[in-house]
């Protein structure tokens, strides 16, 4: 991952809307680097919030307004980060002038970004002393935070390719699996409807312990009684296995592709230079 290296440019506007939105997903700039640290503390201050909100908490009264003193500090900085990201992408041709900016403010990483400071801001500005349990909903578009990493860390871009990649497979291995956990239910219905019919008196009934079937939760909560049913439960306990595999492999494969592309294109990254430098 290279470090502070950045484009020459003619302007100021330049300049910041290479540190804000690098070219290369390798490149690693003091700007990023502060941006991802705020993501990273502000999700570690929202766990540390739920628990010194609480009033059996064990954490004196301190920890929670320096928590919040904290968390308004970070909102403001994002606001602030957003405002200038606004402002450099006039060096975009895809977001300059009013419709490319319309367009800019449509996309889903600046959706990301205003839902990631926005709310709370409104709050800090217009109700700072409201207190109530719609505040929690306030908080947990914090995790829309976690979002923003998608531009900077590479791992976040390799995932949503592999899972672009395995899209159409996955999908399948979705249908196949909900039709597994549908039929399972209906010949548990049939055949523990009326011994049982607490839990399997319906096919809605039985869906809950089909799913945890299937997918090898077994809770333990509701289990037919019957041979019959014990042996039909059985066999679809070993056809669980398949909905887990599958996904699994269509996943690890997209994933090894994946993989193997990024790498084919560093190399021939690397050749270009070689020859460029040559």
């Amino acid at each position: 991952m290279r470090l502070f290296k950045l484009r020459k440019h003619a302007t100021v506007r330049g300049y910041i809307h290479d540190w804000l939105e690098p070219d290369d997903v390798d490149q690693f700039n003091w700007m990023t680097a502060a941006i991802v640290l705020l993501v990273v503390a502000s999700l570690i201050s929202l766990a540390i919030e739920t628990e010194a909100v609480r009033a059996d908490t064990p954490m004196p009264a301190w920890v929670l307004e320096d928590i919040r003193l904290f968390n308004q500090v970070v909102v403001y900085i994002f606001a602030f980060e957003f405002l200038l990201r606004f402002w450099a992408e006039g060096e975009n041709p895809r977001h300059r002038g009013v419709v490319g900016r319309l367009r800019f403010l449509a996309s889903p990483l600046a959706i990301t970004d205003i839902l990631a400071f926005l709310p709370e801001l409104l709050i800090m500005l217009f109700v700072p002393q409201e207190e109530g349990a719609w505040l929690a909903a306030a908080r947990a578009l914090r995790l829309f935070r976690l979002l923003k990493l998608a531009r900077y860390v590479p791992a976040f871009s390799i995932v949503g390719n592999a899972l672009k990649r395995a899209g159409a497979p996955l999908v399948a291995a979705l249908c196949v699996a909900a039709a597994q956990v549908y039929l399972a239910a209906l010949m548990l219905y049939f055949i523990e409807g009326e011994a049982k019919p607490e839990a399997f008196g319906s096919v809605t009934r039985a869906l809950w312990w089909s799913m945890v079937t299937l997918t090898t939760v077994g809770y333990g909560d509701v289990y037919p009684e019957t041979v019959l049913g014990r042996i039909a439960a059985g066999l679809v306990a070993v056809a669980g296995v398949g909905i887990v595999a599958m996904p699994t492999g269509i996943l690890a494969s997209a994933f090894a592709e994946e993989f193997r592309v990024l790498q084919e294109r560093r190399e021939q990254k690397a050749r270009d230079a070689a020859k460029t430098d040559g």
